[in-house]
């Protein structure tokens, strides 16, 4: 079974409105129309009554045009000729079947109450007038019969409006967890660029305030001061290399550290609640029951648990992200699965993967990803419990 891609951006398929507008206008048709020619035609009722019979059953079927604009007055305008037609040789055609169609629409198109108006009012004034015309035809069993009928119409018109309902909701979550997403990414790069340079521009600013003070009269003091300055801007913009590269999971600066703490283990849970939300629960399994490695293994494990969250949050369309951290032998094991729509295997190269590979294998580790669109994604790095050898 072929997967489907991680990306849940796009929207469902949904078929074209033409689709939807003339289908049931011509399914009605065909059953309706065709029917009662035949009907007509085996038992030789010829005359005003028949042709009358199938302008009426030509009528509702067409009438059903008007159900995406007028879904209300179009069920009014079917449940009414639905009646009338009862009456004019009840057992002379097919069921109508654009009033199965019309209530339907008009249920999932927002008009629920013309619906069930224009149909209780219909079937009420149908067994008024067979009970005045004393209509043998009208057997209890078919009477009930009709009544459960319309129920299972109603029935599938609020089941189509649910779940479009809840598409809908499960839409706007998915693109307020991504604009979520993105908006903690910002403020997390700016807490760190703002970190690492807040110290160095501060130093920059008080130096360059000296220089120009002592210009004139201490020019020796006053080159010290751009000297300095010199020298905390190289240190600055080493500074901002490396929290670009821990950012972007790049390690081409491994000898650059940035002045910000780096997180460890014990800060997945507070990871976790934030990523928590917009229908998403993410719970974190400790194993470790407080045995960590040291400090350079728990920054690379945080960071490969984090960057699999922001897919999950981004991408995966997951209801359930669950992390868990293990020691196997002289290995910790980092596991994040969810129960999302799973990724293309060909996907694994993109940017967040591989940055994720490149830590793994750069602390000595493997990554693994299994996907699958029934079982979502799991993500587990294998780190050795000592560091890179």
């Amino acid at each position: 079974m072929p997967s489907t891609t991680w990306d849940d951006g796009a929207p469902r398929f949904r078929p074209p409105p033409g689709v939807t507008l003339y289908v049931p206008v011509v399914i009605a048709f065909v059953l309706q129309v065709p029917g009662t020619i035949v009907v007509t035609v085996a038992a030789r009722s010829w005359g005003p009554t028949a042709a009358l019979t199938i302008a009426l059953a030509t009528a509702s079927a067409l009438a059903l045009l008007g159900a995406r604009r007028f879904p209300g007055p179009t069920v009014v305008a079917v449940t009414a000729l639905t009646v009338a037609g009862l009456f004019l040789r009840p057992d002379a055609g097919p069921p109508m079947f654009a009033l199965a169609f019309a209530i339907i629409g008009a249920v999932v198109r927002g008009a629920r109450f013309w619906a069930l108006g224009a149909v209780g009012v219909g079937w009420v004034a149908a067994i008024a007038i067979a009970s005045l015309l004393a209509d043998t035809s009208w057997h209890p069993f078919r009477v009930a019969l009709v009544t459960v009928g319309l129920g299972v119409c109603f029935a599938i018109g609020e089941g189509i409006r649910a779940r479009r309902a809840a598409v809908d909701e499960r839409r706007a979550q998915l693109s307020e967890r991504r604009r979520t997403a993105e908006q903690d990414e910002r403020t997390r790069i700016a807490r760190e660029l703002h970190d690492v340079l807040a110290h160095s521009l501060s130093q920059i600013s008080v130096q360059s305030g000296v220089g120009l003070h002592l210009f004139d009269r201490d020019p020796e003091r006053a080159r010290e001061a751009l000297t300095s300055i010199r020298a905390l801007s190289a240190t600055g913009l080493d500074e901002v290399r490396g929290v670009l590269s821990f950012l972007r999971g790049d390690e081409r600066y491994p000898t650059t550290a940035p002045l910000t703490p780096q997180p460890q283990l014990a800060d997945l849970s507070l990871l976790a609640r934030d990523r928590s939300g917009l229908g998403l629960e993410v719970r974190l399994d400790d194993e470790l029951r407080g045995d960590t490695p040291p400090s350079v293994v728990q920054t690379t494990a945080y960071r490969i648990v984090q960057e699999a969250l922001t897919n999950v949050v981004r991408h995966s369309g997951a209801t359930t992200a669950t992390v868990t951290l293990a020691r196997d032998a002289d290995d910790l094991v980092a596991t994040v699965g969810d129960d999302g729509t799973g990724m293309v295997p060909d996907h694994v190269a993109g940017g967040g993967i591989r940055g994720m590979r490149e830590r793994a294998e750069l602390a000595g580790g493997t990554l693994v990803i299994s996907s699958d669109s029934r079982h979502g994604t799991v993500i587990a790095a294998r780190l050795p419990w000592r560091g890179a050898p």
